[in-house]
């Protein structure tokens, strides 16, 4: 089931009608209220939501679907009007998966959401990571430093299980949007490296394990 947050009635009927039609069951609501009843009823496979909508905003219900742990691994696409490279930026930062622009195509909305719900094999997982006194559980998804658990986001969580697994290994700024967000972003690096300093603070004095290599990404260092 998809769910599409679209306060425009054309639109949302004509999404949720292609949708549909492309054997992907959807339902939309004009507002964040009738969203959030919906959503105790059924969760949905993923969520389209427009930025601008009366009442609650898209970017809000973004963060408080990200906040809950019922709902933070949703796939979310934002479908907006606005075009500009700090609107998408913003999306992305807040955990956005995915981000349409209108006008947009019937063709190329099914073909983002397909992609979205394709879901790649999950990579091996590994009983724990152990760099000192950092330690990523990831069959718990608990992150300790000197054995105190730090909380991270989802996209955080990520970021430092992708730079653990591939250890020693530089991955460019790209790489890190496509392995994290699952997600070909043209523009400003500043989503990941925003991630990354934040990533930092929480770990403390194992957040210099992280190191920048200049012009190219990150790597991570710790012995």
């Amino acid at each position: 089931m998809i769910y599409y947050v679209e306060d425009d009635e054309n639109i949302r009927e004509l999404v949720v009608y292609t949708l549909s039609q492309m054997g992907l069951p959807a339902r939309g609501f004009s507002d964040a209220t009738i969203f959030w009843s919906a959503m105790e009823e059924q969760l949905p496979d993923l969520i389209l939501v427009d930025i601008m909508l009366p009442g609650e905003d898209g970017l809000t219900i973004l963060k408080r679907l990200q906040s809950d742990y019922r709902t933070a691994e949703i796939p979310v696409i934002m479908v907006t009007a606005k075009g500009t490279e700090y609107d998408k930026v913003q999306g992305l930062d807040l955990g956005a998966d995915d981000y349409i622009t209108k006008p947009f195509g019937m063709a190329e909305l099914v073909a983002r959401v397909k992609a979205r719900l394709r879901r790649k094999p999950a990579m091996p997982v590994e009983e724990k990571m152990v760099a000192g006194p950092l330690v990523l559980d990831e069959k718990a998804h608990i992150v300790t430093v000197e054995g105190a658990e730090i909380t991270l986001t989802l996209k955080e969580y990520e970021l430092l299980r992708i730079l653990m697994k591939n250890r020693g290994a530089v991955l460019t700024r790209d790489q890190l949007l496509e392995r994290v967000w699952d997600y070909s972003y043209d523009g400003s690096s500043r989503t990941v490296d925003v991630h990354i300093q934040t990533l930092r603070g929480k770990l403390g004095s194992c957040g210099d394990m992280i190191e920048t290599v200049r012009g190219v990404g990150y790597r991570f260092g710790g012995k």
